[in-house]
């Protein structure tokens, strides 16, 4: 049952990927010939927003590896420090800002990572204050058109 959720989680995931891929070619054509002016435009922009602000994230989640110590001392050559790691436990588990250190001076996520995250989720916000303009607008227009028939 987990290798079919798991699955299912993957296959939506890269059908999103396409999407969005999809979305770049269109959002680039489209800037050309004033489309941005429509909401599908909008619609296209929080998606791939959305979706590069969850790769970023999952990209600095993930940099500690299963074990961190090895991660630390292996791959990147660095001092583990194991009684900052349990002093600074918390800051460590919290989903952001992201952080993973093997000591006080290196963070195994990568910099770009946490101001990624922010931008993503600013554009991603202002697509869908746009979005509701667009549907405000949409709904205020459509009543005055039936108050004046």
């Amino acid at each position: 049952m987990k290798e079919a959720a798991a699955i299912t989680v993957v296959v939506i995931l890269i059908a999103w990927l396409v999407w969005n891929l999809w979305n770049l070619v269109r959002m680039a054509a489209d800037l050309r010939d004033g489309s941005w002016r429509r909401p599908m435009w909008w619609t296209r922009l929080c998606s791939v927003a959305l979706f590069a602000g969850l790769a970023s994230w999952t990209w600095g989640a993930f940099r500690g590896g299963l074990d961190v110590r090895k991660t630390c001392l292996f791959v990147h050559h660095e001092r583990y420090d194991q009684a900052y790691w349990n002093s600074h436990f918390e800051e460590f588990q919290k989903l952001f800002p992201l952080h993973i250190k093997c000591n006080a001076d290196f963070d195994l996520v990568p910099a770009w990572v946490n101001p990624t995250v922010v931008g993503c989720a600013v554009i991603a916000a202002i697509a869908i204050a746009v979005l509701l303009w667009f549907g405000m607008t949409h709904l205020t227009s459509a009543y005055r058109k039936e108050k004046q028939s």
